[in-house]
């Protein structure tokens, strides 16, 4: 499969490239929750991009106040849309809400905390229409922690449901997708809403859609990801252990995998130790070890565990480098 180029042409050219003639219809869906300034930045960022074809914002606010001064941000063929989350309270009902009231014929996600680059939009839809069996594409992005900025992008074309099983690829994040709305109603379905707080939705929608069709993934940093101590998920260590254990046993697949399994259970042993669970930290590090006995995070695990270094540090260390547990 040929890359498609990350560097795209300026506006005023884009009507010589051959995908341009179709413009098709882009909705991107922001979810929001109590972040009413790097909401804005994250609007203004979409509402930016070159792409030459129309883009509606959708703006979906979840357990907060709606703003409506935020339709006033809206341009010629990029209007902004308010609406609340109808669906089950939480990131993945707010989502969907979205996405249902969507008008695009392609859908892209956007987290109120990040910021698209510029030409992101374009060179993903590009890759989309030139590639007609392409369903699903994402891309790399730009970490922002505590000051450091740090590029993750993965070299490679195409992301198959057993790379994902292996590893989360975390590069792949959800601010990243952009998808054919045809392919939540006749394919993969909506994001999930029966995971335990929405944690690892992004991921559960990466597997299924996997499951269906390789991932086209494009090799340069699309989005501005900044991670930062005001993340939903901070702290909830124990709706993250429920979560990832959700998955494991939603998942058969992880069976093939025995690295890829390790890694999740090994996730669930450091959420476990994070949360105070010593015994259920020691059970899920055993698991972990049986499956890949060169898994650090069992070791992270039982370091926290034993309470030789806190969560709160090697998470700190972690996201320095644009990397997570």
């Amino acid at each position: 499969m040929a890359v498609v180029p990350v560097a795209v042409e300026r506006s005023a050219r884009m009507t010589a490239l051959p995908w341009a003639t179709t413009r098709p219809r882009v909705s991107a869906v922001v979810p929001t929750r109590d972040r009413p300034e790097l909401l804005r930045a994250a609007v203004r960022a979409l509402l930016d991009q070159d792409y030459p074809g129309e883009l509606e914002v959708v703006v979906v606010y979840d357990r907060s106040e709606p703003d409506p001064t935020l339709t006033a941000l809206s341009r010629p063929g990029r209007p902004v849309r308010v609406i609340e989350n109808g669906r089950t309270p939480g990131l993945a009902g707010a989502r969907n809400t979205g996405t249902l009231a969507a008008t695009g014929e392609f859908i892209a996600f956007c987290d109120d905390d990040d910021e698209w680059l510029p030409g992101k939009l374009s060179a993903q839809v590009a890759a989309l229409t030139t590639l007609p069996d392409a369903e699903f594409v994402s891309g790399g992005i730009r970490v922002s922690y505590d000051g450091h900025t740090v590029d993750r992008s993965l070299s490679r074309d195409r992301i198959t449901l057993a790379d994902l099983l292996r590893d989360r690829l975390t590069e792949l994040h959800p601010s990243t997708f952009l998808f054919r709305a045809a392919v939540l109603r006749d394919g993969f379905g909506l994001v999930d809403e029966e995971i335990p707080g929405s944690y690892a939705e992004d991921y559960e929608f990466l597997l299924r859609a996997a499951r269906r069709a390789p991932l086209v993934n494009l090799r340069t940093p699309l989005v501005l990801v900044r991670w930062h101590n005001r993340s939903y998920f901070t702290q909830r260590w124990d709706t993250i252990s429920a979560a990832l254990q959700w998955l494991l046993e939603r998942y058969p697949e992880f069976g093939s995998q025995p690295a890829g399994a390790a890694r999740v259970a090994g996730q669930i042993a450091f959420a476990r130790a994070a949360s105070g669970d010593r015994q259920g930290a020691l059970r899920w590090a055993r698991r972990t070890l049986r499956g890949n006995p060169r898994e650090p995070r069992a070791y992270l695990a039982l370091a926290v565990a034993g309470r030789v270094v806190r969560a709160d540090a090697v998470l700190r260390t972690l996201h320095k480098r644009g990397r997570g547990i």
